[in-house]
């Protein structure tokens, strides 16, 4: 049973990591593409 709960916890915490991974570079990527966008057409950073 113990060999069970590792396995779970382990496969949780990686999810974990993956999603909060994720999350960040989706937001670092949205405000690079939004700053281009301002760069190279002029527009809106908020739109």
């Amino acid at each position: 049973m113990a060999i069970l709960q590792w396995i779970i916890i382990i496969v949780g915490g990686v999810i974990g990591i993956i999603s909060s991974v994720g999350i960040t570079v989706g937001i670092f990527a949205t405000i690079i593409y939004k700053i281009f966008q301002k760069i190279r057409f002029g527009g809106s950073l908020y739109d």
